[in-house]
């Protein structure tokens, strides 16, 4: 038997949102998070059915001058720059220029352990190299350009935090040795190449490296605990490189994910190369392909990566089986908004809406459970099954240890799924010392064939 606890129905071939419907909830939850968040301003690109079905720009990218956001507004998108990184070397191996299986040592032979450590690890996070830039504020040295040599020789001579292969650890060490690597290949800019390789035969027009500022582009700012937002500096030139240092649009970024969908711009066998989960030497998996997450979104496959630079946050959420993407661009760092939106997003998106509790069926179960408290029921709401269910030994548990946890405090209903023919649904009782679960299954005539109260851990 499997039991499913606190269960939301989802139909995973749920028919598309009509254009106008989709719009409107959009707007109206996405206005409701940046409210709540307090973030200067937030922009949002959708992508349904392989095509761009929304977008659309919220709040303020200048708090000073009160300039709007817009869907012309550039943000810093930081790490999810790496994926931009990736598939220029991809490009690379398709013309036979290099592999991902390369040791490092190939190209900058003085590094730590470079013989012994891939291109792959490097774009994989196991390479073992540490990461110069764990800190989620902005450091005094990030304020002075550099190089990036000056960061490889800093971090990549220094010896591993683990022996390559046996660890997941995410570094920005990796992605700025990587695009070094991948510059003494194609012997031209990293930044050229993606112009001309991918920004421009997409039409993505906006992206480009951050610095230097462009007057469409939306002003940083981060917090301080729960504080207002506080203007912030950027990180000078050299310090994110290959690793985070692209800017643009969530439109601009949208049509790269449109392009991803349809396996544009680089090879069949160089998407399933991009995609591939990684595995730890000893057959462990680490969630993580090159330069992408790879996630579950309630049974549908999600590519993700976020990123955090200097005032702002960006998360790039892809979903292949459905042909759908989302873009959630923000100016200020220092609050939770790109995630919990993007998921609530894809929610609305991908999945069917829950059907609205009913106040009535709440009451009911409450009732129930109150009765139950007192060691009784009436049968006559219950099925034979679940009569035989509750035998006298049953309902003297069940009184003695639901009266042990106080009051009951709150019924809330929690999923409801259908199941065997009959209707599944979960609640959530919060008594005085204590939350359980309801665990209910209704025939269609109302009657009751489970309820269960179990532990929720």
């Amino acid at each position: 038997m499997t039991k499913h606890f606190y269960l939301s129905f989802f139909l995973l071939l749920a028919p598309a949102w009509p254009a106008a419907d989709l719009n409107s909830r959009l707007t109206d939850k996405i206005t409701t998070a940046l409210k709540e968040s307090g973030a200067p301003s937030v922009s949002v690109a959708v992508v349904e059915e392989g095509k761009l079905a929304f977008a659309q720009g919220f709040g303020l990218a200048d708090l000073a001058a009160r300039r709007t956001a817009d869907v012309h507004t550039r943000y810093a998108v930081g790490s999810v720059t790496k994926q931009f990184t990736v598939a220029a070397l991809l490009l690379l191996q398709e013309e036979g220029k290099l592999s991902l299986d390369d040791p490092v040592a190939k190209y900058f032979p003085n590094l730590t352990r470079a013989n012994e450590i891939t291109i792959r690890q490097l774009l994989s996070h196991t390479s073992g190299y540490e990461d110069y830039a764990p800190q989620d504020y902005l450091i005094p040295d990030w304020t002075r350009p550099v190089s990036a040599s000056f960061v490889i020789d800093g971090w990549a001579k220094k010896p591993l935090n683990f022996e390559p292969g046996t660890k997941w650890q995410y570094s920005n060490t990796n992605f700025v040795l990587a695009g070094l690597i991948f510059e003494k290949v194609a012997g031209q800019p990293l930044p050229e190449f993606l112009h001309d390789r991918i920004f421009r035969p997409l039409g993505m027009e906006s992206a480009a490296p951050w610095p230097p500022f462009r007057p469409e582009d939306a002003v940083a700012y981060t917090r301080f605990a729960l504080g207002p937002p506080r203007p912030v500096g950027r990180e000078a030139s050299g310090w994110y490189y290959a690793a985070g240092n692209l800017a643009m649009t969530p439109s601009d970024l949208a049509k790269w994910d449109m392009a991803f969908l349809e396996k544009k711009i680089l090879s069949p066998r160089s998407y399933e190369e991009f995609t591939r989960e990684t595995r730890l030497t000893n057959g462990d998996l680490t969630h993580y392909a090159l330069g992408l997450d790879v996630l579950d979104f309630h049974g549908i496959p999600e590519l993700e990566h976020s990123g955090e630079v200097s005032g702002f946050l960006s998360s790039n959420a892809i979903y292949p089986t459905r042909h759908a993407a989302v873009v959630v661009l923000s100016n200020e760092d220092g609050v939770s908004l790109v995630g919990p939106l993007t998921r609530q997003i894809a929610t609305i998106l991908l999945l069917p809406e829950q059907p609205a509790a009913s106040a009535k069926n709440t009451a009911q179960v409450r009732a129930i459970l109150e009765d139950l408290r007192k060691g009784r029921i009436d049968r006559a709401l219950f099925t034979a099954n679940a009569n035989s269910y509750f035998t006298p030994a049953a309902l003297r548990d069940f009184a003695t240890s639901l009266t042990s946890l106080g009051k009951l405090k709150t019924v809330t209903a929690a999923g409801e799924n259908l199941r065997g023919g009959m209707i599944h649904r979960s609640y959530r009782a919060e008594f005085a010392k204590k939350t359980v679960g309801l665990n209910v299954y209704l025939l269609p005539d109302g009657k009751f064939e489970q309820f269960m109260v179990e532990e929720q851990l």
